[in-house]
């Protein structure tokens, strides 16, 4: 029942996150859990994808990774948006 690890959908993406928000990293077998609760990725597929994330972050607080440049955009009264 296990899809490619690589690809995740956002409705997956969401369960991911609110599986991690109710099973912490004192949770018992925890990534059982959080794969049960998104339901289409094994615990493995998981643990993986939370570790890639664990070091998106780690290179974005490194500055290894460029901000994206967006258009500032106002409202008619004058603020940024």
């Amino acid at each position: 029942m296990s899809s490619n690890s690589s690809n995740w959908t956002a409705r997956e993406n969401k369960l991911f996150e609110d599986a991690l928000a109710v099973y912490d990293q004192d949770t018992p077998d925890r990534w059982h859990n959080v794969a049960r609760a998104v339901g289409t990725k094994t615990a493995e597929e998981v643990k993986c994808h939370y570790q890639k994330l664990v070091d998106d972050i780690y290179n974005i607080e490194l500055g290894l990774v460029p901000l994206p440049k967006y258009k500032s955009s106002y409202h008619g009264n004058g603020r940024r948006v």
